[in-house]
């Protein structure tokens, strides 16, 4: 055991200042990261759940929401199609209207209760109004697009006309629960399924068979459609298959695997303007929370130890033996720290879900935010180097 790491195993209340700081400045960044990238896998779930192998964009589309148009001409459907390993292709459709609550007559008996009183209706059971995304499966088990954890009994009730999915986190918002009727539009739907999993943070979701979609009115019949999911015989070769359907499309259209279009939008997720600055902010923020509670702690427990520095260097130790032991210090401050970064991490992240709020966190940009708080604490241990002169062996005399 070298005796950077001894000092730091034995002496740890001296770091922990510098350990703690370090792990909030990861935690400010880790946590806007993941509840940014979180929310888009909310939008996208239904999606990347779903049966598809490759998905089908524009050509100009540098992800499935945002960064250029994603539909394309539906006579594109059949050049898909004619590839020999491809088995299913079905576009994604969709909508969005307003979407109210019907109250049961003891709910409307107790709003009206309290409207005498001068109350605002019954604690959540009162009439809500809220404007919904609307998302479309093939309610035929097995479908491309299903969803994998979606069940029998799931689809089967959504083959039902005008029933609908609604996920938990969204009922309490829309004032439903399953069984319930509402209005969608003007038309009477019901909530034949709670699915779960499926966060709408932003904004409510709806989940309705085509066919459904067909009798409110409201199915795409133009001469344009939807992204198109598509599923191949086998799985693995989705990459080959995909490349060889951009050969075909000549640049009519762009085949995507489906993780590199879960790629793509947690990508364009993290570029959005607003995001960058936020999270370049935290980034800057905690960069100098980091190094200004990290330096001054490595700074003391340095100070604090500067008679056995001295020690080493009666002992023949060179100066710049001392440095690279304070380094090392440093590094391994910088590692027990971002392990605690972890820690809270995992811990908020759990908060969040348990609060209905999706947290994602992608590997690349967390080994970004690891080495971003191990340099945090190089450059304070290279800051506090200047103590060492004071480490002067005849002051072990006085």
């Amino acid at each position: 055991m070298s005796l950077a790491l001894a000092t730091l195993l034995y002496e740890w209340r001296r770091y922990m200042a510098a350990v703690v700081a370090l792990a909030f400045s990861g935690l400010l960044v880790l946590a806007q990261v993941g509840m940014f990238v979180g929310i888009g896998k909310g939008f996208t779930a239904q999606i990347d759940r779903a049966r598809a192998d490759i998905m089908v964009l524009g050509p100009g589309a540098k992800a499935l929401f945002g960064g250029g148009q994603s539909g394309l001409p539906r006579r594109m459907i059949p050049l898909v199609y004619s590839h020999p390993e491809v088995t299913q292709v079905a576009p994604l459709d969709g909508s969005g209207g307003r979407f109210q609550n019907i109250l049961t007559p003891e709910q409307q008996a107790k709003q009206e209760a309290r409207a005498k009183k001068g109350g605002k209706g019954a604690a959540g059971g009162g009439r809500k109004s809220e404007f919904v995304n609307v998302l479309v499966i093939d309610a035929i088990p097995g479908y491309v697009t299903v969803p994998t954890d979606y069940t029998q009994d799931m689809i089967e009730a959504l083959r039902r006309p005008f029933a609908v999915a609604v996920d938990e986190t969204a009922l309490k918002r829309l004032g439903v629960k399953k069984g319930d009727k509402a209005l969608y539009n003007g038309k009477t739907i019901y909530i034949a399924v709670v699915t779960h999993g499926y966060p709408n943070v932003i904004q409510a979701t709806l989940v309705m068979s085509r066919d459904t979609l067909r009798m409110l009115g409201e199915a795409d019949t133009g001469q344009r459609v939807g992204p198109l999911m598509v599923e191949i015989k086998n799985p693995a070769r989705a990459e080959i298959v995909a490349a060889q359907l951009n050969k075909k499309a000549d640049g009519k259209f762009r085949a995507w695997t489906r993780q590199e279009l879960a790629d793509a939008n947690a990508s364009a997720m993290l570029d959005d303007q607003i995001i960058g600055i936020m999270l370049g902010f935290s980034a800057f923020l905690g960069l100098l929370i980091g190094v200004a509670i990290t330096w001054q702690t490595l700074r003391g427990a340095i100070m604090a130890n500067i008679k056995e520095f001295a020690s080493l260097r009666a002992l023949g130790v060179s100066m710049g033996d001392l440095r690279k032991i304070v380094m090392e210090l440093s590094f391994w401050v910088g590692i027990v720290g971002v392990l605690a970064a972890g820690l809270l991490t995992w811990g908020v992240s759990l908060l969040a879900v348990a609060g209905g709020v999706p947290m994602y966190f992608p590997p690349t940009l967390v080994i970004i935010v690891a080495v971003f708080l191990i340099g945090i604490a190089m450059l304070s241990g290279f800051l506090s180097l200047g103590i060492l002169k004071n480490s002067q062996p005849a002051d072990l005399l006085r």
